[in-house]
């Protein structure tokens, strides 16, 4: 009963990421198609932000496939450590990108409208981006061992 719980909440939560990960793309792409239509608006913006949108989804998708891999799959897969190694890297590589692409793209922001005091957060975003990687290492080194 209770795996069958987990199983069920896993395969749900998946999914749920996975709808907002396909919203987040059409919401991108709508921004995309009103920007250029509308000629007010500046273009490199409006594709700077649909492309940190693309990210983001693209790690709430990464998010709900490792749920659903890993919750609810039953552990004759293999190895669960190798798994759940696998599993990690790839999400915390991807929030490493996102987290770098939205330092970039606040630095390209603050530049252009002279607002030189505040970048200290995309720096400080970029260090976090850092620490992260390092952490991951970290975890990779120290469950090498489960892995054989």
């Amino acid at each position: 009963m209770r795996l069958e719980f987990q199983n069920f909440m896993a395969v749900a939560f998946s999914i749920i990421f996975k709808v907002i990960s396909f919203f987040l793309i059409c919401l991108a792409i709508y921004k995309t198609a009103l920007t250029a239509i509308n000629p007010e608006k500046e273009v490199v913006a409006a594709f700077v932000e649909s492309i940190s949108t693309f990210v983001i989804a693209l790690s709430i998708f990464e998010l709900g496939l490792g749920i659903g891999k890993e919750y609810a799959s039953q552990n004759d897969e293999g190895n669960l450590y190798i798994n759940i190694r696998r599993t990690i890297t790839r999400f915390v590589g991807t929030v490493c990108i996102a987290l770098v692409l939205e330092s970039l793209i606040m630095i390209i922001k603050y530049s252009q409208l002279d607002l030189a005091g505040n970048l200290l957060y995309p720096v400080f975003i970029i260090i976090s981006a850092g620490v992260l990687l390092i952490s991951m290492g970290v975890f990779l080194k120290l469950t090498r061992g489960h892995t054989e």
